[in-house]
């Protein structure tokens, strides 16, 4: 068994409950950490046999371009898309954290954390 992680993914979107949030958007950061079987990937130094980061950073891209209320339901999409398009990852954890959320405070981010096993 192995792990990938790709941190500090950094994107600009329009997620949350206020439609002022849908106008005006927010900068976002998403970490994934993936769990695979990454033998076959240490013998044959061949990409095919492993996880590829740059296909995880353009599917964190693509999902994050896609309006939702919350960011749990953002995650799970990032997850689901993972289980799918990549079929050796057996777990994954999907962090998204809001910069400088509209909470009437000074709060530098709020984050969730979502964790799947297929």
């Amino acid at each position: 068994m192995g792990k990938i992680t790709v941190s500090t993914i950094k994107t600009y979107a329009y997620h949350g409950c206020l439609n002022e949030e849908a106008l005006i958007g927010s900068d976002y950061l998403v970490n994934v950490t993936v769990n695979a079987d990454l033998t076959k990937a240490s013998v044959t130094d061949e990409l095919v046999d492993t996880v590829d980061y740059v296909h995880i950073n353009h599917i964190v891209k693509e999902e994050m371009a896609i309006r939702s209320k919350l960011l749990e339901h953002v995650a799970k999409r990032i997850i689901d898309r993972i289980f799918k398009e990549i079929p050796i990852v057996t777990e994954s954890e999907v962090t998204v954290s809001k910069l400088n959320p509209p909470i009437g405070g000074d709060v530098e981010m709020v984050s969730i954390t979502l964790q799947l096993t297929r």
